[in-house]
């Protein structure tokens, strides 16, 4: 038994259902008024013509001639200059660069806010909310801010921070910030 003579009846009707009904929707497209539609081309047609503005006038670029004497190789690698060596001056203060990065301290500090404190195990831990509503648990010692600012005191109203912040070339200097309760 083929498989074309069990479906051939069913396939010649779907065939021709199809075909009517291409025939109905092209005739249903035909017979609108467009009266509105000409109307419309003929008043734009009607409109009077715009001159076209003429195209700017070409000006003159001066010539300029690459010498790549004395330049450096764009394909060799860049000598990178050793920084100068500075002299400590003042305190001696510095940031530990070698400690990992806490997660509060991709923040700048104006943009973390104290949300509460937290009594765990006899330690007073504050709560700090950042920008995007996450909420951090710290104690003393953790670290916070762009600028190196450690926690070093807890208060039920407050946050006391020390920060690390460069004052000149080479030097630091210690600043004291804090974190006040948010209301």
């Amino acid at each position: 038994m083929k498989m074309g003579s069990l479906y051939g009846p069913l396939a010649l009707s779907n065939k021709s259902l199809l075909v009517i009904t291409c025939c109905l929707l092209l005739t249903a497209c035909g017979g609108r008024d467009m009266s509105d539609l000409e109307a419309y081309v003929a008043e734009i047609k009607a409109r009077p013509k715009t001159p076209i503005k003429p195209l700017p006038e070409i000006q003159m670029v001066e010539t300029f001639v690459f010498d790549p004497e004395g330049l450096r190789d764009p394909f060799a690698p860049a000598k990178v200059a050793e920084p100068p060596r500075t002299a400590m001056i003042g305190s001696g203060i510095k940031p530990d660069l070698a400690r990992p990065k806490e997660e509060l301290e991709s923040y700048a500090l104006d943009s973390l806010r104290m949300v509460g404190t937290v009594k765990k195990d006899g330690e007073l831990w504050a709560l700090i909310g950042t920008t995007e509503g996450t909420i951090y648990r710290v104690r003393p010692g953790n670290y916070l801010g762009r600028n190196h600012g450690k926690i070093v005191r807890i208060l039920d109203d407050r946050v006391e921070i020390v920060e690390i912040v460069p004052d000149a070339p080479g030097t630091w200097r210690e600043r004291q910030a804090a974190l006040a309760l948010a209301e």
